[in-house]
């Protein structure tokens, strides 16, 4: 018989935490919460201070008459749900339900699943927060109260199924505006003027900036013109040169947001597959002779800090693997933002020693892509700056002014590790351009002047990472909301994820239009960031967390009843398509999935026919010769046959339109090591030099490399 009992979630934090505890502790999993709000009823009685009515999760019997069972054999029970608001609601669930009792210190937390780390969790067990667990209890019935009762209102007034939620319907609202922003944009025409010289030491580029020593823009072709007629026979000439030393710092271990939004810039991880992943590097994986041990810290954190052991660690790491000149003089301390909550370290590693290559073969490629992305954020965190060296030389003819700059990295620093991504790719090889020796004074040959007309961009749509900053800048849910707002307001079909960037459909621009109209406050941004610093203040102890649903309800209700006297039905009608039902022979009509756009039977639910919405890519299949379609799988993008089930025959990267010259096969699009190629589909055609070798054309538009 164990002595103790100890609750986490998920068997694999039961299984990491169970071998560091001993014999006299039992380690049970509850698979995530037990009690909930029941699904038939709004589960809230508003007349009774906000009373909630929970009831056992459907299908939960068997995990917690397990619990119960081992209850009874136990002296003492431990409950080690994780470090948060949600955890905390999990820890008192169970305490109500296995009778607990709640003013003994029966909460284990601990941030990393390390020995020592559970070890001293153990050895100061506390008690239950209640501060915490109201927080989470109040924005369980806030986001309640909104999707029961406003849900409802959707359905008889616009359209059976659809639903509001609390801050999802803010997040479809942002991509909306933005929609409509872009809709909106009228591009302005403006020109680039480039002069480039060859030197004894080389070439390089300079671009026109003004006249005497102001600005000067070029809006159309009439100012190029103008300026070609200005500087026709000029000299040329270097007037003036700067150099300089610029210092960089390393950016700050992860939060949750940052890493999500770095994850899909470099590994193109969505937030749900990022966050799935990270809960398993930190729950624990079997790392061979050491055996099953917490990977990173836990990854829902929206502080930067970082503990001092680890910092410890890693300068003694830095140093050995780069020498003393790696590791600043003080160890590096980052500032949290204001509305974080600095419960939490940054995601870190659970020990800097642990390199990626040396866990190569225990982790799958996935979760050694992300902890490779974790450990080499941390390391570059706590090392020196990066000293680049950057020049600006000023070139005159006559008084056109051009200015060309160059920056070269002096010492690596950081960098030696790892730099931060960006969502403009443009902006990543900023630096490294190395200008010739050039002096003030200097005449310079007549260059190749190349004129070249712009124009101004919209606004680009949101991304997953666009959007997940976005919604951590305005205040918009906290760090463990992200993934599942973005995975919701797909899935509801207001937006569809197309080429990596959010659209709103039709629905979805008619739902935020409605609640715009009748609901402003619910939907508006800044009260929505207001009601999470609300929903803080709660955590801390500092906010009654009735008075603000009372607060919040009476304002709601007043908007309910407007809408319900003042809202007139709205009929969405489906785009009617030429296809024709091969069924029943009605015409299909458009529809907004989860994964885009697709063909329906409007005779729903008498006829359930669906059909994908194919097209052609331009190149016919090497087998039978029938089209080849773009076609939309679960996880991907792919190239079928249209032929098919007929013919099988597919493709998994981007048909160009061309075919081999030497095999006849279509000519595809493929990335290798961050460049894009113009490859044969058909490696078998090419024994000798393999399908990435066989052909060298370039992509147009993205950054690209020749092969041999």
């Amino acid at each position: 018989m164990s002595e103790y009992l100890v609750i986490v979630e998920s068997p694999a934090k039961a299984k990491t935490i169970g071998k560091y505890l001993g014999k006299k502790y039992t380690v049970k999993a509850s698979m995530g919460h037990v009690r909930d709000l029941p699904k038939s009823q709004l589960g809230v009685d508003i007349q009774r201070h906000f009373e909630p009515k929970y009831i056992t999760i459907r299908g939960k019997g068997d995990v917690i008459k397990s619990l119960r069972d081992a209850r009874k054999k136990a002296k003492k029970v431990f409950l080690a749900a994780d470090p948060d608001r949600e955890g905390e609601a999990i820890a008192w669930h169970l305490a109500n339900l296995l009778d607990v009792n709640q003013e003994e210190a029966c909460r284990v937390v601990f941030h990393e699943i390390t020995k020592d780390a559970v070890r001293e969790a153990f050895n100061a067990p506390r008690r239950l927060n209640y501060d915490l667990i109201n927080a989470q209890q109040t924005r369980r019935i806030l986001d309640r109260l909104v999707g029961y009762r406003l849900s409802p209102l959707l359905w008889r007034k616009v359209k059976k199924g659809l639903s509001a939620g609390r801050v999802q319907s803010v997040a479809v609202r942002l991509i909306v505006d933005r929609e409509r922003e872009i809709r909106a944009f009228v591009p302005q025409e403006y020109w680039t003027v480039d002069a480039e010289f060859t030197v004894a030491q080389g070439r390089f580029s300079a671009r026109f900036q003004g006249y005497g020593d102001e600005k000067t823009e070029l809006p159309n072709r009439e100012a190029v013109d103008e300026l070609l007629k200005h500087i026709e026979g000029a000299d040329y000439r270097v007037e003036r040169v700067k150099r300089s030393e610029r210092r960089r710092n390393p950016s700050p271990p992860f939060t949750t947001s940052s890493l999500q939004q770095e994850a899909a810039r470099k590994l193109g991880f969505r937030a749900s597959k990022t966050m799935s992943v990270a809960q398993q590097l930190y729950e624990g994986l079997d790392v061979g002779a050491e055996g099953t041990v917490g990977l990173i810290t836990y990854m829902r954190t929206d502080s930067t800090r970082i503990a001092e052991s680890a910092q410890t660690e890693a300068r003694a790491f830095i140093a050995d693997r780069f020498g003393t000149d790696f590791v600043p003089r003080e160890a590096r301390q980052f500032s949290t933002k204001g509305n974080a909550q600095d419960a939490h370290e940054g995601i870190r590693p659970t020990s800097v020693v642990r390199t990626p290559d040396s866990l190569k073969e225990f982790l799958s490629r996935d979760q050694l892509r992300l902890y490779k992305l974790i450990w080499e954020r941390f390391v570059a965190s706590q090392m020196a700056q990066a000293v680049l060296d950057t020049t600006t030389v000023d070139i005159r003819a006559n008084e056109a002014w051009f200015r060309a700059t160059g920056s070269v990295v002096k010492f690596a620093g950081f960098m030696a590790v790892y730099t931060e991504g960006t969502d403009d790719p443009a902006t990543d090889e900023k630096d490294g351009k190395i200008l010739p020796p050039l002096s003030e004074g200097q005449p310079l040959p007549e260059p190749t002047v190349s004129p070249e007309q712009h124009f101004t961009q919209p606004p680009p749509r949101y991304s997953e990472s666009s959007l997940v900053k976005a919604m951590e800048e305005l205040g918009i849910g906290r760090p463990s909301t992200y993934a599942p707002t973005m995975e919701t307001i797909l899935k509801r079909g207001y937006v569809i994820l197309d080429q990596k960037r959010f659209y709103p459909t039709e629905l979805g621009e008619l739902v935020v239009d409605l609640l715009v109209q009748n609901f402003h406050q619910l939907i508006d941004v800044d009260f929505t960031a207001h009601l999470e610093q609300q929903l803080d203040l709660i955590e801390e102890g500092k906010t009654d967390w009735v008075a603000l649903l009372e607060s919040f309800n009476r304002e709601f209700e007043t908007e309910l009843e407007r809408a319900e006297e003042t809202l007139e039905h709205v009929q969405i009608a489906d785009e009617e398509s030429d296809v024709v039902c091969d069924k029943c022979g009605r015409k299909m009509v458009y529809k907004h999935g989860r994964y885009g756009k697709f063909l329906a039977c409007p005779g729903f639910p008498e006829c359930r026919n669906t059909k994908p919405i194919v097209k052609e890519v331009g190149v016919d299949c090497p087998r039978c010769k029938k089209p080849l379609v773009e076609r939309r799988g679960k996880r991907k993008v792919f190239y079928g046959c249209s032929g098919y089930p007929d013919c099988d025959y597919v493709l998994w990267d981007k048909p160009t339109g061309a075919l081999c010259p030497v095999c006849h096969h279509p000519m595809v699009e493929k990335r290798s090591k961050g460049e894009s190629l113009v490859v044969c589909s058909n490696a078998a055609a090419h024994p000798d030099a393999g399908a990435a070798k066989a052909h060298g054309q370039k992509v147009k538009g993205v950054r690209k490399k020749k092969l041999s």
